[in-house]
């Protein structure tokens, strides 16, 4: 099923030259990078890390939105690493998985794992990628 938007919140708009050699910005030019080649030692950032830092960044407002049965505040040294994996299937296509670590300093192990769940049923980017990638979390 599709989701739709009944109320358009924000949109982020960018303008991307030269694919994984160029370079990217957004509308506003809060958004400014060189882009190259996952490994190639290019001095740019890679769609990898940029799904990384906005899917993590999504996530932990996420976190912050969600109703568990006791009130869990999620620390301010809060953090989550996230690794973009790009890599070739079987038939000869590309996809990609995601890791998410979660560190939830001075909560229960239960009530890191309230979060995490609650928070990927209702992140845009984990209701976008469901289904279509691998996806794991741990917590610590």
């Amino acid at each position: 099923m599709t989701r739709t938007i009944d109320k358009v919140l924000y949109t982020g708009s960018t303008l991307t030259t030269g694919g994984r050699d160029g370079t990217g910005k957004s509308s506003d030019g809060a958004l400014d990078v060189r882009l190259s080649l996952p490994g190639s030692g290019g001095p740019g950032t890679n769609p990898e890390q940029l799904l990384a830092v906005g899917w993590s960044a999504c996530f932990m407002g996420a976190m912050r939105r969600v109703k568990t049965a006791e009130p869990i505040r999620v620390p301010d040294d809060a953090s989550i690493q996230a690794d973009i994996s790009l890599g070739t299937t079987t038939d000869g296509g590309f996809a990609l998985a995601a890791k998410l670590h979660v560190v939830l300093p001075g909560l229960t192990e239960a009530q890191k794992w309230a979060l995490v769940d609650g928070a990927h049923q209702i992140c845009p980017y984990s209701l976008a990628t469901r289904g279509n990638i691998e996806v794991s979390f741990t917590v610590g």
